[in-house]
Order: structure tokens, then C-alpha cells, then sequence
């Protein structure tokens, strides 16, 4: 179940040398930001069979500046005295003077130079009470005349500053991210808690959007002790939705919670077979006890409970974590139900789904110890989409069958698919059916491919959210096991679904690279989605509202129970903090 490391072998990509754009398209990239000229852009109609629209072939072939084209001939073309109607082509004799002409404006204008003033500067990073353990807010770039960057102004086009303006020393690690679509994502973890921070945003010397920004404080770091007292004002200062539909869709399986029924049935049931653990939170500390051998997972669980009660003041509340891979649940109503937490869920069982112990681990160690996380893997998408190699990608380890066919379908279609082995544990390596082990190659390397296949593990496969967040296109297994999101993703709209034993994954990859056009747009919406709803403020309000909604289930009060052991905050951090918060009881 654990993601297997992915740095795998560097693989040589194929690319296409973009032509040369001719002045007529040069022409028609520009006219629409000029006053008064306006160019029509083409509409595709269509359908196809499984509800899909049907897009003609079309691959753009020239470098676009960060605007999308029109294509020549459809729609409206613009000339010097306002719009042509379609067909009422304007003489090259004309089209030179007018091309050069733009062309010189654009230079003159800066169009490849963010503006100062009309560049936007927003996110959760600039609310001192949003404490996550590594901050973020974004960058979009925006030219002097008003229009968004929709390609990269260049690495270096912003420069962001962090510092406590009280303080001798600021310690405090700041990233700017580069995600190639004319926004930046800025990303910084605090070491120490400050009583406030002034954030600088510029591009040259010049201040953007409201930069400075004052973040009045006091702002605590992730490892300060310092709990909101006020779930309710937490949850809205962190901008948690009222509800969490997958939240909802779970918890409706248990309409009461009896924790002193659940603490003796659970462990009798799976105590002696799967590996649990038992947790009660109360009064904002957390206390366990463990069944079953392989417990080692725990520290996940651990630390994002820790986490959480940092930051807010939790609810009192007694539950089961299952650290194994399957969920446990089979039963079925009218049967005795019990809730089980777990990380994966599927359709055959009612176990209540939390994010992964995978995805937690990476938004709780973002600019620490792992290097793939949500954030960092929107840096590292890839070329564009025009120059990715058109070969399907995969690489894993064999925990499922269907990985087995997979590999043997690539070395039957190795012009089709690229895919191999990096280890084997669950089955025999026959080398003369799924060829050699290979190397790992990092992960942000199987960008360069367009085509990403997503096909389950043991259970689903937790890589998806990172493969989501690049600007390839997944094609996904049909599968009855689920992540916490799953549910929410929409086939042809954030990802191409192909049948869960492989028979149609050929025709869906000849399909995606017969309509190019709407792959892209698939894999833009899956990256949007991603974004939206996967980065660290989301996994922690997730959490909260899983954990809120659980309790108010509750019959009888939860209880430390015998043998239970308290889950100690960690004590080395190196610049304790201060809380400033008042008490509950002092606010009476």
C-alpha cells in the first residue's frame, strides 16, 4: 500500500520542434488586445459515443506568448478599422504593415514584463490566523494592459521577501514556485512564532498588486502549542466548507456512535487479525492503544492528531484507525455496523474514509523531509503539453494483477505505452513476460510524458493526486476502491476512465490523441481540481469536519480507556512559543 519512491529511470522524451509562426498568425494572436479589435475564436461541435464530445484534430503549432490563437479563416479576423466579418480576408499587402506594426506595440508595451500594478496577489498565506505547516499564497501574472500570463514571464519575474519586522532574526524559509501557466505559488514554513510579518511581493523594484502585506499577529509555527478555542471561528478563518459531501455519504451508515459499546465489540471483531488503533481525544490531548503486530503507520495518525490539536481545540471524541491496507467493514445494513476510519475505502465496504496516510504525511512535512508534495509537484509539471512525449506512462511495483498486463501490453505496444517494473514482491519476475527491472526516475519525470495511466495497487493507488496536479492527462482504472476525493472527480471531465481489466485502454489512448484538443482540456480540469481542493488547508479542514461530525454521532461520552498511553506533543523544537490565546474558561 505504501507509494513506492518514485525516482525512476530518466527516460529520453520525444518532442516536436514547434514551426515558426507565419504573420498571419502572428497577426491574430495580437489584434485582441488592441481597443477596439476583437477576433472570434471557433466553437467545435459534436458527439461521440459514451457522452463525449467529439473535437476535430488540432494541435496548436506555433509558440503562443502566453495567448491562445485563433485559428485562421474561422470565426471573425480583425483589421486596422475594428472586425471583419468571416471570410472577408484582408490582403497580405495589408496584413505586413499592420503585423510588424503590433508586433513593435507589443515590445514597446512590455508584453513580456509583469505589470506592478495590475498583477494579483491572493491566498491563505496572507492570513495570519490560516496557520498550516508550510503557508501559501499565489502570484498571477498580468501584463500593462490588463491580460493574464498564461505561460511562464520567467523564473525569476517575482521576488518575495518574509520578515518579523520586530524581531533581529526572521526564521522563516520562503520558495517561490514557478507553475508555467503565468502564476507562481509562494510557499513558506515558519520556525519560530512571530507577533507579526511583513510579506514583500515585487517584480524589479517595484511593489506588486498591495504589497507589503502586514500579517498582524501573533502567527504561530507549526510546532506551537496553541489551540483555537473557538472551533467555530477556526473553521472560518481557515474557510472550511459547511460540509463535506463524502463526510456526509459515510457517516450516514452510523446514525448513533456508542464508544462505550464500540470500545469492547472493535477490538474483539478485528483486534486479533488487523492491525488498529484506538484513539480518544480529550480535552484536547490525544491517547491510544494499539492491536495487532504492524503498528508502525501509526505515527501518521499520530502526528496529524497532534497537528490539528496545536492549531484547535478538538472535540472530545473516541474512534478506530485501521493501518492496514483494505478496508474492514463488510457488513451490511441491517447488520451491526461498525465504524472503522481508514484511509482507502471501497464500494464493497462502509469503513469511513480519511485522506491518506501519504497525502497527510507530504502537506505535514511540505518544505521538510519529502520532496513530492502538492505544492512542489506544480513546479515540476513537465514541458508544455505541445512538447510531451505522446507515449503512455507507468511505472510501480507489481501489486496487481492487472499492473502484470499492463507491462506486458507495453512490451507488445512499446510505441503505445512505456511502462516497467521497479520491484517485485507479490508475484514471480519472469523476465521473459515483463522484462527487466528498471531504475526509478523522480517523479516529477513522468511529466514529460502526456499520458499518465492510473491503475490500482494493493487498493487505489495514492499517486493520483500528484498526478493530477501535473498538466498530463491520467487515464484511470475503473476500480471499487476509493480515496477521500474520489467521488468527486468526474470522468472525461478530470480524468479518461478505461475498464478495470485493461481491454479498452488502447482505444481510449488512440481516442486522446485523435482529439488532442480535449485531452488538454481534461488534464487542465484535473490539474484546476487538484489545486482546489487537495492542498493543506483542504486535508485539514477535511480532518476537523470528519472528526466534529463523527463526535455529535456520539451516545455516552468517550473515555481513556485501560491500557491507553497519552501521544506526547513533540518537545524539540528549537524556539517554543509562546500562546497568547485566551483559555475558555477565562473568556467566561
Amino acid at each position: 500500500m505504501a507509494r513506492v519512491k518514485q525516482r525512476l529511470r530518466d527516460v529520453r522524451t520525444r518532442t516536436s520542434r514547434p514551426r515558426a509562426a507565419s504573420c498571419t498568425q502572428l497577426f491574430l494572436c495580437w489584434v485582441p488586445v488592441i481597443p477596439g479589435v476583437s477576433a472570434g475564436a471557433s466553437q467545435w461541435a459534436g458527439t461521440s459515443r459514451q457522452r463525449r464530445p467529439a473535437m476535430p484534430r488540432h494541435r496548436p503549432t506555433e509558440p503562443r506568448r502566453g495567448r491562445d490563437c485563433p485559428a485562421a479563416g474561422r470565426g471573425q479576423q480583425a483589421g486596422a478599422g475594428g472586425v471583419r466579418p468571416s471570410g472577408a480576408a484582408l490582403p497580405m499587402s495589408a496584413l505586413w504593415p499592420l503585423c510588424l506594426a503590433l508586433g513593435a506595440a507589443a515590445a514597446a508595451g512590455g508584453a513580456g514584463r509583469p505589470s506592478a500594478e495590475r498583477s494579483a496577489v491572493w491566498g491563505p498565506g496572507l492570513r495570519a490566523a490560516a496557520a498550516l505547516p508550510a503557508r501559501y499564497f499565489y502570484v498571477q501574472a498580468v501584463d500593462a494592459r490588463g491580460l493574464r500570463f498564461t505561460s511562464s514571464p520567467g523564473e525569476n519575474a517575482f521576488q518575495v521577501k518574509v520578515t518579523a519586522p520586530e524581531e533581529q532574526f526572521t526564521r522563516v524559509g520562503v520558495q517561490v514556485l514557478d507553475r508555467k501557466d503565468g502564476s507562481f505559488l509562494v510557499r513558506y514554513r515558519m520556525y519560530a512564532s512571530y507577533k507579526s510579518l511583513r510579506i514583500e511581493v515585487k517584480t524589479g523594484d517595484k511593489h506588486v498588486a498591495n504589497s507589503p502585506y502586514i500579517l498582524k499577529g501573533p502567527i504561530y509555527h507549526e510546532n506551537c502549542d496553541c489551540p483555537h478555542e473557538n472551533s467555530s471561528a477556526w473553521l472560518e478563518e481557515m474557510n472550511c466548507p459547511q460540509t463535506i459531501p463524502q463526510i456526509q455519504r459515510d457517516l450516514a451508515n452510523f446514525p448513533i456512535v456508542d464508544p462505550d459499546k464500540i470500545a469492547k465489540e472493535i477490538p474483539q471483531r478485528f483486534g486479533q487479525r488487523q492491525s488498529l488503533c484506538h484513539y480518544t481525544i480529550k480535552n484536547n490531548e490525544v491517547y491510544i492503544k494499539t492491536y495487532g503486530e504492524h503498528v508502525g503507520f501509526r505515527i501518521f495518525m499520530d502526528a496529524i492528531l497532534l497537528s490539528l490539536t496545536r492549531k484547535v481545540k478538538m472535540p472530545d471524541v473516541e474512534f478506530f484507525v485501521n493501518l492496514g491496507d483494505w478496508p474492514l467493514e463488510k457488513r451490511k445494513p441491517p447488520q451491526n455496523l461498525h465504524p472503522i476510519f481508514s484511509w482507502c475505502g471501497s464500494s464493497e465496504s462502509k469503513d469511513i474514509v480519511m485522506p491518506t496516510y501519504d497525502l497527510t504525511d507530504s502537506v505535514l512535512e511540505t518544505m521538510g523531509r519529502v520532496s513530492l508534495d502538492m505544492m512542489s509537484v506544480q513546479a515540476n509539471t513537465g514541458p508544455p503539453w505541445e512538447d510531451k512525449n505522446t507515449t503512455a506512462f507507468w511505472r510501480g511495483r507489481d501489486s496487481r494483477k492487472e499492473r502484470l498486463e499492463l507491462v506486458k501490453l507495453s512490451r507488445k505496444y512499446p510505441e503505445i505505452i512505456d511502462a516497467a517494473f521497479t520491484n517485485f514482491f507479490f508475484f514471480k519476475h519472469d523476465e521473459s513476460l515483463y522484462g527487466p527491472i528498471v531504475k526509478h526516475i523522480s517523479f516529477f519525470d513522468f511529466f514529460k510524458y502526456k499520458y499518465q495511466i492510473n491503475i490500482d495497487g494493493t487498493v487505489a493507488a495514492y499517486r493520483l493526486p500528484y498526478l493530477l496536479a501535473g498538466n498530463s492527462v491520467v487515464l484511470k482504472q475503473d476500480s471499487i476502491y476509493y480515496e477521500h476525493f474520489y467521488n468527486e472527480l468526474q470522468p472525461w471531465k478530470h480524468y479518461i476512465p478505461f475498464k478495470s481489466d485493461l481491454s479498452d485502454l488502447l482505444e481510449k489512448l488512440q481516442w486522446a490523441k485523435d482529439h488532442d484538443e480535449e485531452a488538454k482540456n481534461i488534464a487542465k480540469s484535473g490539474q484546476e481540481f487538484a489545486r482546489n481542493n487537495l492542498m493543506g488547508d483542504h486535508i485539514f479542514c477535511y480532518y476537523f469536519k470528519l472528526f466534529q461530525e463523527y463526535a455529535g454521532l456520539q451516545v455516552s461520552e468517550p473515555k481513556i480507556r485501560d491500557g491507553m498511553e497519552k501521544v506526547q506533543q513533540p518537545d524539540d523544537d528549537l524556539f517554543p512559543c509562546t500562546c497568547h490565546r485566551k483559555k475558555a474558561k477565562d473568556e467566561l
